[in-house]
């Protein structure tokens, strides 16, 4: 073998991901193009033979890369490093770490992801948990910047596709904890209302929309009641829109208390009680990549945990329990869905018993009972 060829071992953390991902991780300084045009050539190989860019790996298989194929990498941006206060506030709010995941606390105020004239952010602190040549942590969902509660970071490339595949399939389930002004007349049950962004908003802010909006579900409960003044909600989201819970809440007629963004003026409370946003990422259960489950909950900040005593209300009366995967309701274009992916698997399975049936000999009859217990009837002829 030529020295210059290059040996890897597909790893655990890589296991399921495509050829083309595998290099954009592990060799971002060989672009796509080459590795086509290398897989086309047969220059690379994964266990001695041909492959695709879209082939999808195997942990341990060995990958064979030929010499070269480097081109001028991208500077990665400039980060500013971290004060000994950013690294102390970024481990202040770990709450669960696994060999998967940083589970934190998020505080209000702080948002997820920096933009225009936010400079402060939770992606930029994420720098605090990288050590040697570990891969930096990332993002694998989002909460507003007013938003406070359970915020999950994967530490790895493998557990960051693992964890955005829960996301996005909608197998993790999520419970919030909301004060909202006034008191819903029905006390448990589901808001179904599709969500668009509202024209001339810049993309900023969500509406009602059941004509051209995406659909949006959100199933709620009322904890307990300040008389007519305000309620303490649970909140699931069944969906993922943004704004979702707040835009939802306000469309009630009862907008969650401090969001003056979806609920104007009528959103605060007079007295003492604190304009901040009330809106809490309560509870996270989610599937772990070693097959086990992540439960994370965080605690109240303070300004909601005052308001919550000034109204009467007991954290111990809820335990922000969510509904199991099984009882979830499921849109209709869900279920279409799932009759579309029934009907394939259904088809799937007929070819295979066709096939079966043709591979008997010419003249031969196939045995009673073969594919079947010796004591069970045989297999009937189809109808035709």
């Amino acid at each position: 073998m030529p020295e210059d060829v290059r040996q890897f071992t597909v790893g655990e953390d890589d296991a399921g991901v495509r050829l083309d991902r595998w290099f954009k991780r592990h060799l971002p300084q060989i672009g796509f193009a080459t590795v086509s045009r290398w897989a086309r050539t047969g220059q690379v190989r994964v266990d001695g033979k041909r492959v695709k860019p879209e082939d999808r790996l195997e942990s341990g298989q060995q990958i064979r890369v030929p010499p070269g194929g480097e081109t001028a990498a991208r500077p990665a941006p400039a980060r500013k490093p971290l004060s000994e206060e950013d690294r102390a506030a970024a481990r202040a709010m770990v709450i669960l770490e696994t060999a998967a995941a940083l589970v934190l606390d998020k505080p209000p105020g702080l948002a997820t992801q920096g933009g225009t004239r936010t400079t402060k952010h939770v992606d930029g602190l994420l720098d605090a948990f990288v050590e040697g040549d570990q891969p930096r942590p990332r993002l694998v969902h989002r909460l507003d910047k007013d938003t406070s509660g359970v915020l999950l970071i994967a530490k790895t490339p493998g557990s960051a596709a693992f964890f955005a595949r829960r996301f996005s399939g909608r197998s993790a389930r999520k419970v919030y904890w909301a004060l909202v002004v006034g008191v819903p007349e029905v006390r448990e049950g589901t808001i179904d209302a599709a969500l668009a962004k509202q024209p001339g908003s810049g993309g900023e802010k969500m509406h009602v929309d059941h004509e051209g909006g995406q659909p949006a579900r959100t199933r709620y409960r009322v904890v307990d009641k300040a008389g007519d003044k305000a309620a303490w909600l649970e909140l699931e989201p069944l969906t993922g829109r943004t704004h979702q819970l707040r835009v939802h809440c306000a469309a009630m007629g009862h907008p969650i208390v401090g969001d003056g963004k979806y609920g104007g003026q009528d959103a605060f409370l007079t007295g003492s009680i604190s304009r901040k946003m009330h809106l809490h990422a309560r509870r996270l259960v989610i599937d772990a990549p070693d097959k086990g489950e992540i439960d994370a909950t965080a605690e109240l900040p303070e300004h909601f945990a005052a308001s919550m005593a000034q109204l009467g209300f007991d954290p111990a009366a809820s335990r922000a329990e969510p509904l199991r995967q099984s009882t979830l309701e499921r849109s209709p274009e869900e279920k279409k869905q799932a009759a579309r992916q029934h009907a394939k698997q259904y088809r799937k399975a007929r070819r295979g018993e066709r096939r079966g049936r043709a591979a008997v000999p010419s003249g031969q009859t196939r045995p009673r009972g073969s594919g079947a217990s010796k004591s069970g009837p045989g297999p009937r002829k189809p109808k035709r």
